[in-house]
């Protein structure tokens, strides 16, 4: 065999486009089976819409409709009421990946890469070889501009294949974009409908109009007209800053100085911590930033490392709040009790996030199976790779049965319980660019055990009073068996008439009643619980679609009894030093 030269090899070395890479591992993206494209796809356009209603303070109406053209093919169309798209940016954000204004904003938003829409196109591209439509309308009075659009994966840049001014009456703003594509409507915990009702339950101030492939419509209104909490942008921590990268913003700066490099450049340094920084690094703080090199930035490293500084504001967050996320469980769950919890702010890799979680237990809920998790991230529902979440390696790693629910070791708990958990941050790590599982940073499961374990004990004091209330109602049962053959034998002793006879019993049931106290009624009591929304979403599904489940691990045959009530339990007070942390607690680089 002839050996082949570097020139001959170096021939068929070329560059490869985003667009191409995505082309050939789409699975990447959440397009790996036709069900969850479709559902993805609505995913991708509902957020974009969401953000950019909230982005311009416009109280969220998203129509979502769903129109079966064959049996594997579908139209998807998503219009909202947003500010609208200018002519010059709709093919750049609609048809070239890795485009947008999110990537390099430290603020909460649902999208983040700029890749979320223009994969859904290139998947109704790849799969029907047409363009996806596009209308937006920036203002009343003003023409609409519809445009179709395909990807030109080679150079990932978009084509434009038809443009002109349409007539949009009767909206005064928003976007309209329709997508055909392969897919394959089914319901259940993985559907579209669930992903929207879901998303109805913690977005609260948003109006959807769901119509689905077999031309039903569903309508969920907003709850409440207060927007969110506008989440201000903030410019990156020290703490969370590489070498690398702090080489680059060196070299890109216009400060001209150290001292005013770390003002200007970082969030919570001031002219006093900049000074410390120089100080514990060694350097001046007048040293010219053009000076600076490697063993110089690496200097800069280590005193940033090592001074004390302020964790970052949180005004750049917007968590949901637990009195909100608790009321959205009440309308899904009819349960006996409720509980939620919003911890305090905490960082990861100077990036602040909010954990909060809740849980439903009791009632019409199932008590053999698995605890039902729902997870949430920035007001997003994920709903597949559960197994790979960091939310639910916390869940597992919990003692629940500490709190009243069976478990297995290393195992989800079994009980008749829905654990809810949303992380909100300026920058949520994802496992992948499909956006579905938290990365598993010991910080973030840190905060999700405490918040799972400060509802676990207000679950344990639930479970525990019902036991109490169910012994006394039988040792009260046991009581009240009795009483009618103590009034019989006073009646034989005494020679009590019938009518004695009674008044007996009943003075025995008043000595009971008084003497043992009001016994307390325990049942489903929830005005809120919505029976129509709780169906969406939760028709059973067959073995072969549970693409979720087999990635979750299943502890086989009995554990040993001794094993599983003594090794690895935690106490109430299991990280309880955490409990008092305030957003503005010193942090320490892990």
């Amino acid at each position: 065999m002839a050996q082949k030269t570097a020139e001959e090899l170096a021939k068929k070395q070329r560059e490869i486009s985003i667009a191409e890479f995505f082309e050939k591992n789409r699975h990447l993206l959440g397009f790996d089976n036709p069900r969850r494209a479709l559902m993805t796809a609505v995913k991708e356009a509902v957020d974009n819409a969401l953000d950019a209603c909230e982005e311009a303070r416009i109280l969220p109406e998203v129509n979502v409709e769903l129109i079966q053209l064959e049996e594997t093919r579908f139209r998807v169309i998503i219009e909202d009421n947003g500010p609208g798209i200018i002519r010059a940016q709709l093919p750049k954000i609609f048809a070239k990946l890795l485009y947008g204004s999110k990537f390099h904003k430290l603020a909460q938003t649902r999208g983040q890469q700029g890749i979320g829409i223009s994969a859904a196109v290139l998947y109704g591209q790849l799969t029907t070889g047409k363009p996806a439509t596009i209308i937006s309308k920036t203002g009343k009075g003003v023409k609409a501009i519809q445009v179709k659009l395909k990807i030109n994966t080679q150079t990932n840049s978009p084509d434009v294949v038809e443009e002109k001014e349409v007539d949009w009456d009767e909206k005064e703003q928003g976007t309209r974009i329709e997508i055909d594509m392969e897919g394959a409507y089914l319901k259940g915990r993985q559907s579209v409908d669930e992903y929207l009702k879901e998303t109805s339950i913690v977005n609260p101030h948003c109006t959807i109009i769901y119509t689905n492939p077999e031309a039903n419509q569903f309508i969920f209104p907003r709850a409440t007209d207060q927007l969110p909490p506008e989440a201000r942008e903030i410019k990156p921590h020290p703490y969370g800053v590489e070498l690398g990268r702090l080489i680059k913003m060196l070299e890109t700066s216009t400060a001209s100085t150290l001292q005013q490099f770390l003002t200007e450049e970082f969030v919570r340094v001031g002219a006093g911590t900049a000074k410390e920084i120089c100080a514990s690094a060694g350097l001046l703080p007048t040293t010219k930033t053009k000076n600076m090199n490697r063993d110089l930035t690496e200097n800069l490293l280590k005193g940033i490392q090592n001074t004390k500084i302020m964790a970052p504001p949180t005004d750049c967050i917007s968590p949901i709040t637990a009195e909100l996320l608790e009321r959205g469980l009440r309308k899904e769950i009819n349960a006996e009790f409720y509980c939620s919890t919003t911890r305090p702010p905490a960082v990861y890799r100077g990036n602040p996030f909010i954990i909060e979680a809740a849980l439903a237990y009791g009632g019409e809920q199932e008590g053999d199976t698995s605890v039902r998790i729902l997870r949430f991230a920035n007001r997003v529902p994920l709903l597949y790779q559960q197994g790979a979440c960091a939310i639910t390696s916390s869940i597992q790693a919990t003692t629940w049965r500490l709190y009243g629910l069976q478990q297995s070791k290393n195992a989800l708990p079994i009980g008749p319980c829905t654990v809810v958990v949303h992380m909100s941050s300026v920058w949520v790590p994802f496992t992948s660019e499909s956006k579905e599982a938290l990365a598993q940073y010991p910080e973030i499961i840190k905060e999700i055990k405490l918040a799972l374990q400060e509802c676990g004990r207000k679950l344990a004091s639930f479970v525990n009073k019902k036991r109490r209330i169910n012994e006394e109602s039988k040792k009260r049962s046991y009581i009240e068996k009795y009483i009618p053959h103590v009034a019989d034998a006073l009646k034989g002793i005494v020679g009590l008439t019938d009518i004695q006879k009674k008044q007996v019993e009943d003075d025995l049931c008043t000595i009971l009643e008084h003497t043992r106290g009001e016994l307390e009624e325990i049942g489903v009591d929830n005005p809120d619980y919505d029976p129509e929304l709780a169906q969406i979403g939760a028709e059973e599904e067959s073995e072969e679609l549970m693409d979720e489940e087999e990635d979750i691990p299943k502890k086989k045959g009995k554990p040993k009894k001794e094993e599983e009530d003594g090794e690895g339990e935690e106490s109430f007070s299991d990280y309880e030093d955490s409990d008092n942390d305030t957003g503005e607690r010193q942090m320490k680089l892990s």
